[in-house]
């Protein structure tokens, strides 16, 4: 029977839904950036006291993202949201209230963590629900929330914070987080019984547990893959405005280089998501970690700022690229039962991996007064995500026999 056109078209509503959340959801824990400087000003704590709110962030959004996963599996997505924006609003409005860095740890280090883990998870697994083709676009549209953040959020609470103090700011965001989440998360809904059936694949594959899923092979490579690429990229991202001042571009001038990286980072997600729906998923992931893996090593090469603009233009598009594609993996390999169970487990691996970069780098620097061994060490570990993403085996699609855990 073929799926009613409501139906086929409120699709496109959860797309909208899920992008708007991964990008409040995200851009307000990155907006810390642009609280560093007013915070400390105001209150004398070290920007290290506070920056390391961030760290928490990325640990605290890894483990919650599996929880969070896990319980969409089992309640579905709108409830799940629903808590994580009322979570967010209220974690922002605690944190402006801090009166001590431990306080300000806790309510935006953790509490914020905790409520962003809530939507990138549960609304990715929502969206493969609804697309039985064009999967990867329409996880590739959700992640773009991500890379929309740095430039609306972000400039919204510089806005802000120009505008008033840092409080203000940052309860603002906190209510505008409830205003624009709250609503949205009520659109949320789950797939109508046809359009799951559509999107079910055929045979035992489509039902895996999350604990069948976590004792397979596939589940290993999947994991260890996102793992190594995020640790690959994350320092050379957080770094690269302070590596190009090392190279002598002007500090205003090296911050241009990041945000054309970010700039770059949306359009590979829609390029390569449209790219993995044509060619398959694992052939353009390949490549896109090999490209990452090869502009890392030729940041070494740059020497002004139209190499640093090329570079960060094929730097950003590929990194932003591969990062859905994980989650369209997660689907194609484990099926939908388990969705947010799995690719939370896998995100969480990912957020480990991003967590170590931005140390590595410091310790380099610190040690040798150069960022070079900050890009090879990298460069090595993104030929490492790429030798284990070969090792995917063929999609259950393609296969006759199902998956077995070891």
């Amino acid at each position: 029977m073929s799926q009613p056109r409501t139906d086929t078209s409120y699709r496109w509503v959860i797309i909208g839904v899920g992008a708007l959340m991964t990008c409040v959801g995200i851009g307000a824990m990155f907006s810390l950036a642009i609280f560093l400087q007013p915070i400390s000003a105001d209150t004398g704590w070290s920007r290290a006291g506070i920056s390391s709110a961030m760290t928490l962030n990325f640990l605290v959004m890894g483990v919650a993202g599996f929880g969070w996963g896990t319980l969409s599996d089992r309640f579905g997505a709108r409830i799940v949201v629903l808590s994580g924006a009322a979570l967010l609003g209220l974690a922002l409005v605690l944190a402006a209230r801090a009166t001590t860095l431990a306080s300000f740890q806790l309510t935006y280090g953790t509490l914020v963590g905790l409520a962003a883990g809530a939507f990138f998870a549960p609304m990715i697994s929502a969206a493969t629900a609804w697309f039985d083709t064009h999967r990867a676009l329409a996880v590739s549209l959700v992640s773009a929330g991500v890379g929309v953040a740095p430039m609306t959020v972000s400039p919204f609470a510089a806005w802000l914070v120009a505008a008033y103090d840092w409080r203000t700011a940052m309860m603002v965001i906190g209510i505008a987080a409830w205003v624009l989440l709250l609503p949205a998360g009520l659109l949320v809904r789950r797939p109508p019984a046809a359009a799951a059936d559509a999107a079910a694949p055929s045979g035992e594959i489509g039902n895996l547990s999350a604990a069948k899923a976590f004792r397979t092979p596939q589940f290993a490579v999947l994991a260890a893959t996102f793992f190594l690429c995020c640790a690959a990229h994350s320092g050379p991202i957080f770094h690269m405005v302070s590596y190009a001042v090392t190279c002598g571009i002007a500090p205003l001038a090296a911050v241009t280089i990041y945000s054309v990286e970010g700039l770059a980072g949306l359009g590979g997600r829609l390029l390569l998501g449209v790219a993995a729906d044509r060619l398959g998923v694992k052939r353009v992931l390949v490549a896109g970690l090999l490209v990452q893996a090869v502009v890392i090593i030729a940041y070494l090469r740059a020497a002004n700022l139209g190499e640093f603009y090329l570079l960060a233009t094929i730097f950003g598009t590929a990194y932003g690229g591969v990062m859905p594609l994980y989650a369209v993996l997660a689907r194609e390999y484990f099926g939908q039962a388990a969705m947010g169970a799995v690719f939370g487990a896998a995100t969480m691996a990912s957020s480990i991996g991003m967590a170590f970069g931005p140390l590595a780098g410091g310790w380099v620097f610190d040690t040798f007064a150069a960022y070079h061994w900050l890009y090879i060490g990298s460069f090595a570990v993104g030929l490492g995500a790429v030798a284990i993403a070969l090792a995917f085996p063929p999609l259950p699609s393609r296969q006759a026999r199902h998956l077995q855990p070891v």
